[in-house]
């Protein structure tokens, strides 16, 4: 019995905290319920691909077992090439290390500095809030100023 109120936890409740990873936008809880199931936020947050390439890989997870009505693959689909497209922006309030790393080009221990120090000082509100992170090259963080969201 307690394996299964885990399963159920695992499908159901999970998903409903990843969507709170995720950037904002219409769509968001949903793309969390269906994809956060067999992978991480990690996972998605890192990839920022086109809506044909969004395409493949949504066809993808339901080929593997996800379950979308067409109204709900749209809704996903939308919303992965809206918020994780090739141009759209990274949310630094909410960003983990693999989007930092493959986004921002910033290292793992430059990643890592700017999630230790957002845990520990709040919410970052504008540009010059990322250059003060220490052990972090402010060349970066200048060169990509204009993908970060706050």
């Amino acid at each position: 019995m307690r394996w299964f109120r885990l399963a159920v936890c695992s499908v159901w409740i999970l998903p409903l905290f990843a969507a709170d990873d995720l950037p904002p936008g219409p769509g968001s809880a949903v793309a969390a319920k269906t994809c956060t199931v067999c992978h991480g936020v990690d996972n998605i947050r890192q990839k920022r691909l086109s809506r044909d390439d969004w395409a493949d890989v949504v066809d993808e997870m339901i080929d593997r077992g996800a379950k979308l009505t067409d109204r709900e693959k749209e809704t996903v689909l939308s919303y992965l090439a809206e918020s994780l497209g090739p141009n759209s922006k990274l949310w630094v309030n909410s960003a983990p290390l693999a989007e930092w790393k493959a986004v921002a080009g910033l290292t793992v221990p430059e990643a890592k500095a700017v999630i230790e120090y957002r845990k520990q000082n709040g919410d970052f509100h504008q540009i010059g809030d990322l250059l003060n992170v220490p052990g972090v090259d402010p060349r970066k963080i200048e060169a990509k100023k204009d993908i970060f969201a706050f």
